[in-house]
């Protein structure tokens, strides 16, 4: 553990199964963290996930969530602690991402989408917070560049997106000094099952001329997981300039 930024403490990742989730529980890992990860229906990745991350030396815990729910997210939460003995860091992750056309949106989709991208966070946050207190935590949110740029075939998506980045300042306020709270919002992420045209589009117009990585993301969340506790509540931007 000596010389790990993150050794001897412990994650929260929600959504930690796969994708973007998966790239930020194996970073945090690397790191000298122990993780637990949340997933909601995809409980093989997770737990390939969590093998993955013992691999590397770390313990791991893979834990069955809703984060709609308050009390499953209380479990999730209460099952970490009870593993880890400590909760350090938060990473609120879990999303959920759907097109739409504003005029033929219907209540249902922006509800759902709302429950989980922005009263999730909240509940997992709220939670966590008494543990967070009491080692000076970290609370990591991964909000979107669509919550600071209109899409309006998105609409719903950018709307709960920007309420989390909102709300990523307003706990930074709420929650200090003993806990710090920021926000990594990316841009376009390369992901396998993302259309080709569509990314040689964006990378076209992305002034560093690419794509963005998950390791991109991976390594702003410890950033400011493992930086200055004195840096919070601050939305970065992970996106090559796309949203210039």
């Amino acid at each position: 553990m000596t010389g790990l930024p993150l050794g001897g403490k412990s994650a929260l990742v929600t959504g930690g199964a796969r994708r973007v989730g998966r790239g930020i529980a194996l970073a945090l890992a690397r790191a000298g963290a122990d993780v637990a990860l949340t997933y909601h229906t995809s409980h093989a990745e997770a737990v390939e996930t969590a093998r993955e991350i013992v691999s590397l030396g770390r313990r791991a815990l893979a834990v069955e969530c809703d984060v709609r729910s308050e009390e499953s997210v209380r479990a999730a939460v209460a099952a970490t602690v009870n593993r880890f003995g400590r909760l350090d860091i938060v990473v609120n992750n879990a999303a959920v991402f759907e097109s739409a056309q504003l005029d033929s949106l219907t209540l249902d989709q922006w509800d759902a989408v709302f429950e989980t991208n922005a009263r999730g966070p909240f509940l997992v946050a709220r939670e966590a917070l008494a543990h967070l207190h009491e080692v000076e935590g970290r609370i990591v949110n991964i909000g979107s560049l669509g919550g600071m740029k209109a899409w309006p075939g998105h609409a719903h998506y950018c709307s709960s997106k920007a309420a989390l980045h909102m709300l990523t300042q307003a706990m930074a306020k709420a929650f200090a000094p003993e806990v710090s709270v920021n926000c990594v919002a990316p841009g376009w992420i390369e992901i396998d099952d993302k259309p080709v045209e569509s990314a040689a589009h964006f990378a076209a117009k992305t002034p560093m001329r690419r794509n963005g990585s998950v390791d991109d993301v991976a390594q702003a969340v410890l950033f400011f997981a493992s930086g200055p506790h004195f840096i919070t509540g601050q939305v970065l931007a992970v996106d090559g300039g796309l949203g210039l």
